[in-house]
């Protein structure tokens, strides 16, 4: 078979060309690409780990910044509170004051308002006094027929009025 036959001559030279191709290729692709993939590749790693560090380190700042700013915010909290509760005793204390104010005034217009009813009273039981003394001199006069002075009459109502 002339077939068989060429088989070792042909495959002797695609042999060499396999090698010579698979040689040109490791060095060109080998030892020129590879080592610039690679250098690519190990300058894009350095640069992710520097940005994760620069976020790193702006994460920490910001944390940093929001517990300082926390602070700062609890303690204008507590000072609004402080000036809240301090309104709140000045204005009690100011309403306590016109409270006290306005209660002296109704004490002294009650003072007077019963000063005026005692006054008042006191006439009143003195007019009624005189009327029934007139009325009782009146009355002796009709029923027994005696006449009686205004001033016994009087003494004489200031009695029954002091018993009754």
């Amino acid at each position: 078979m002339p077939q068989i036959a060429q088989l070792a001559e042909t495959y002797s030279s695609q042999i060499f060309w396999l090698l010579v191709f698979f040689g040109i290729v490791f060095f060109v692709i080998g030892r020129g690409m590879v080592p610039k993939v690679m250098d690519t590749v190990s300058q894009r790693d350095g640069q992710i780990a520097a940005d994760l560090a620069a976020a790193d380190a702006a994460r920490t700042q910001a944390d940093e910044e929001e517990e300082a700013w926390r602070k700062r915010e609890n303690e204008n909290r507590a000072a609004a509170q402080t000036l809240v509760a301090k309104a709140k005793a000045d204005a009690a204390a100011a309403n306590e004051k016109k409270l006290a104010a306005a209660q002296k005034r109704l004490d002294t217009k009650l003072a007077d308002a019963e000063a005026s009813i005692a006054a008042a009273r006191t006439s009143a039981l003195a007019e009624v006094e005189g009327v029934a003394a007139e009325a009782a001199q009146d009355i002796v006069q009709r029923l027994a027929g005696v006449s009686v002075t205004a001033a016994n009459a009087k003494k004489a109502v200031k009695e029954a009025m002091a018993h009754g």
